[in-house]
């Protein structure tokens, strides 16, 4: 998938338009939804959505499938929101008959204990949901529309440490690297009869991330060798121009939307419906 969005981040329509300015964008609309309402929480969905899938033209079905695949850990973290354990022996009698009122819902009844879902932690799944999801869609406009060294680019210019700019930069040829090598193995062990069955599989996984990390590690001696045959000195430069082209129209709708958000958000905060 990393290869994907590498090959999305640099044909995609909004390529040339200036990082700085994605960032910037995409920077304000994420504090937004920090702090938003749902209401205008899910009007930055709506936004990011026509920017991403529209203005830069990223296939609906694979940002659908990103997003998905982020999801999951939304959801892995469900059952701590929504599920609570009370004792049994400190509900009353008859409990059913207040769990309406109370705003919990008895999901399954122990010998020691009770298993609820509880109203406030749907509300909260339901407040976190829309936040996340808006972040992520901040989030994946950047990363969907901006090449990685374009990124770079943003964080010389805001005068980040070369040094942490060196180690991504490093580290974001690692993850090619990685994930080159870990299908290599695994193709390897499929030619071979491997990866068959739940025992089979797991053993075969092991010895995959055993191999892993030193065919790693000899791809990292490599790289370094190839470094020190062009000249390198400790420094990695990257280039030192940032384009700044933004057409009109997307400065336009960019500064309307961002104001009628605002607009929205301080209605919601002060015009009573906080």
């Amino acid at each position: 998938m990393i290869r994907q969005i590498d090959t999305i981040a640099c044909t995609n329509r909004m390529e040339d338009v200036s990082p700085l300015w994605k960032s910037g964008l995409a920077a304000a609309l994420l504090l937004l939804a920090y702090a938003a309402h749902g209401p205008v929480q899910l009007l930055v969905i709506l936004w990011m959505l026509r920017w991403t899938l529209r203005h830069a033209g990223v296939p609906p079905l694979f940002y659908l499938t990103l997003l998905g695949s982020a999801c999951v850990f939304y959801a892995a973290s469900l059952p701590a929101l929504l599920i609570e354990f009370v004792p049994s022996a400190s509900l009353p009698a008859a409990p059913d008959a207040g769990d309406a009122a109370e705003g919990r819902w008895t999901l399954l009844a122990l010998p020691s204990w009770t298993v609820y879902v509880t109203g406030n932690g749907l509300h909260t799944a339901a407040a976190l949901f829309l936040r996340m999801l808006a972040g992520l869609c901040c989030m994946f406009f950047l990363m969907l529309t901006t090449p990685f060294p374009k990124l770079l680019l943003v964080l010389r210019t805001l005068r980040v440490p070369l040094l942490v700019i060196e180690l991504m930069q490093i580290t974001y040829r690692f993850l090619f690297l990685l994930t080159e090598t870990a299908q290599q193995l695994y193709t390897a062990q499929r030619a071979r009869g491997g990866q068959t069955g739940f025992r089979r599989r797991l053993q075969d996984t092991a010895a995959l991330v055993f191999r892993l990390f030193g065919r790693t590690m000899e791809r990292y001696r490599g790289l370094s060798q190839g470094l020190a045959s062009r000249g390198y000195t400790g420094d990695i430069l990257p280039a030192s121009e940032i384009g700044r082209f933004v057409p009109p129209r997307f400065r336009r709708e960019g500064w309307a939307g961002l104001l009628l958000l605002l607009t929205a958000e301080a209605g919601l905060r002060w015009g009573g419906g906080a």
